[in-house]
C-alpha cells in the first residue's frame, strides 16, 4: 500500500513539475522567437530606410530618380546585405524596378512585416524551399508618397539559433523530468515515513491493546465459568474467586482508563484550560502525600525544592499525574533500601522536574523506545509489578501538552533520571 502509495506521489509530483517545465520551456522558445523576428525586423527595417532616402522625386516633371538607390540603381554598388530581392512600386502599385527573382507586375502585399515561404528553382531544375521574411515599406518625401519599397532576406540564420535552442531544449528537458521524477521518488518517501511510521505505531498499538483486554477477560471467563461449574458450597472458595474476578476487572478498569487518558489528551491543551500552577507547592504535597505509601515506606524518598515559587501555565491534575507515574515506576524498579530524589530547580527559562533513583535502570537499547505506548523493558518483571507499559507514554504524552520536553538517563545496575521540561510562565 505505502509503496503505491509512494509511487502515486511520485508519480503526480513528476507529471505536475513536468508540466510546468514543458509549459516554461514552449515559453522560452516562443519569446526567443519573438526575439530573433524583432531583432531580423529591426535590421531590415534600417537598411530598408538606407536604401529609401536615397530615391527622389522630381515633382515638376513628376519623374522618380532610383539611380542611387542600392540595388535598384546602376550607378551605386550593392548594398552590403543578404537581401534575396528588392523591389520599386509606384503609388498605384506597378513594378517600376526590381532586383533578384522576377516579382509580380502589381504589389499585392499589405505595408509591413510578411514570413513567406519561397521555392527557388536551379539551372537544373532542383528546388529549395526557402522562408524570407519580407517588408514592405512606404516611401515619402515632404509628406509625399512616392512609391513603395519591398525586401526580403533570408530567415536562415534566425532559423540555425531556434534550431540550436530547439536542441538544448530537447536534451536538457527530458533529462530535467528524470530528475524531477527521481527527486519525486525520493520526496514521496520522505513524505510517506511518518504515515508509515504511524501505521506501524496503530497496528502496533491495536495489537498490544487487543492483547492486554484479552488477557483480564479470560481470567474474569475463566474465573466465572469455574465458579458456574463447581460443585463447592464452601464460601471461602466462592470469594476467592469474586476476589480474583474483581482484581482483575480493576486492572482492566485502569488500562482502559490510560487509553482513553491518551485518546482524550492528544495535542496541546487548549489557552482556556490552562491556569497558573505553583510546582513547588504541588510537588510538596506530592512528596508528602507518597511517602506515607506502601510502595515507598522500603525507600529513602528525598525531595529539594527552591525556596521561591515556581510558576507555570497548566493543568495541576494532569502535572500531577505525570509526577505520580514517574515516582511510581522509580519506586517499584528500586531495591528496598534504595533512594528515590525529587527536585525542581529553574534552568533558563524553563521549570526543570527531576525524578532520580538508584534502582535497576534501563537498559540503552531500550531508552529510545521507553515512551511508546504498551513498550516494557522487561515483560515479566512488568506482570509482576502491574504494568501495562503506558505509564511513560502518559507522561510524555501530558509534558507535550504543555509545551514541554522530558529527557531521560539511565545505566544498568546504577539508576535513572528523568527530567521534565516546563516553560516558565
Amino acid at each position: 500500500m505505502f509503496h503505491r502509495s509512494r509511487s502515486n506521489l511520485a508519480l503526480w509530483f513528476t507529471l505536475t513539475m513536468g508540466s510546468i517545465l514543458v509549459i516554461f520551456a514552449g515559453v522560452i522558445y516562443y519569446q526567443a522567437v519573438l526575439d530573433e523576428l524583432e531583432d531580423l525586423d529591426r535590421l531590415l527595417y534600417k537598411k530598408s530606410r538606407v536604401m529609401a532616402v536615397n530615391a527622389k522625386y522630381e515633382l515638376r516633371k513628376k519623374q522618380l530618380d532610383l539611380e542611387n538607390v542600392p540595388l535598384l540603381g546602376s550607378n551605386v554598388p550593392p548594398l552590403g546585405t543578404e537581401f534575396v530581392y528588392a523591389r520599386w512600386y509606384d503609388t498605384k502599385g506597378e513594378l517600376v524596378q526590381f532586383f533578384g527573382t522576377t516579382p509580380e507586375a502589381q504589389l499585392t502585399i499589405t505595408p509591413g512585416f510578411h514570413t513567406l515561404k519561397t521555392t527557388f528553382y536551379s539551372s537544373k531544375g532542383a528546388s529549395t524551399v526557402t522562408w524570407l521574411r519580407q517588408l514592405t515599406l512606404p516611401v515619402y518625401q515632404d509628406n509625399l508618397l512616392i512609391g513603395y519599397l519591398q525586401v526580403a532576406t533570408p530567415l536562415a540564420s534566425a532559423q540555425n539559433n531556434l534550431a540550436q535552442l530547439r536542441l538544448v531544449l530537447l536534451l536538457t528537458v527530458p533529462v530535467t523530468l528524470g530528475v524531477i521524477g527521481l527527486a519525486g521518488w525520493c520526496l514521496g518517501g520522505i513524505a510517506m515515513q511518518p504515515i508509515r511510521d504511524s501505521y506501524d505505531q496503530l497496528q502496533r498499538f491495536t495489537a498490544d491493546a487487543s492483547h492486554e483486554l484479552r488477557s483480564p477477560l479470560s481470567a474474569i471467563t475463566s474465573n466465572a465459568q469455574y465458579g458456574l461449574i463447581s460443585q463447592s458450597s464452601s464460601p471461602e472458595m466462592q470469594r476467592q474467586r469474586f476476589e480474583k474476578i474483581l482484581d482483575v476487572a480493576k486492572s482492566m478498569s485502569t488500562l482502559v482508563n490510560n487509553l482513553l487518558f491518551l485518546a482524550r489528551h492528544a495535542g496541546r491543551l487548549s489557552p482556556e484550560s490552562l491556569q497558573q500552577v505553583d510546582l513547588k507547592s504541588e510537588l510538596l504535597q506530592i512528596a508528602d502525600e507518597y511517602a506515607t505509601q506502601d510502595a515507598a515506606k522500603h525507600l529513602n524518598l528525598t525531595y529539594t525544592l527552591p525556596t521561591t515559587s515556581v510558576i507555570v501555565l497548566g493543568d495541576a491534575d494532569l502535572l500531577r499525574q505525570a509526577v505520580v507515574n514517574l515516582l511510581s515506576n522509580a519506586c517499584k524498579y528500586t531495591p528496598p533500601g534504595g533512594q528515590v530524589q525529587l527536585r525542581l530547580f529553574i534552568q533558563s527559562n524553563w521549570a526543570v522536574i527531576e525524578v532520580i533513583d538508584n534502582g535497576i535502570g534501563i537498559p540503552e537499547a531500550d531508552l529510545p523506545h521507553i515512551f511508546e505506548r504498551f513498550y516494557r523493558v522487561d515483560k515479566k518483571r512488568s506482570r509482576k509489578t502491574g504494568g501495562y507499559g503506558l505509564g511513560l507514554s502518559i507522561v510524555q504524552q501530558i509534558v507535550s501538552a504543555h509545551a514541554g520536553h522530558i529527557n531521560v538517563k539511565s545505566v544498568i545496575d546504577k539508576g535513572s533520571t528523568f527530567q521534565i521540561f516546563l516553560p516558565l510562565k
